[in-house]
């Protein structure tokens, strides 16, 4: 077999099935949740470094 046939099915130029969809789904809630702890982190320690009077 060459290649091409082990491949599987072709997809049109920019065209995206739904397994890869759910995927870029996924990733973009844990990039979300990734920038949620860090400015969580980031306000504790200012809040924590300002003794607590961080406006």
């Amino acid at each position: 077999m060459t290649d091409q046939q082990n491949q599987g099915p072709a997809r049109k130029h920019g065209g995206d099935t739904e397994q890869h969809r759910r995927q870029r789904g996924k990733n973009l809630a844990v990039l979300a949740a990734l920038f949620a702890f860090v400015a969580i982190i980031y306000v504790v320690a200012m809040v924590r470094m300002s003794g607590g009077t961080f406006p």
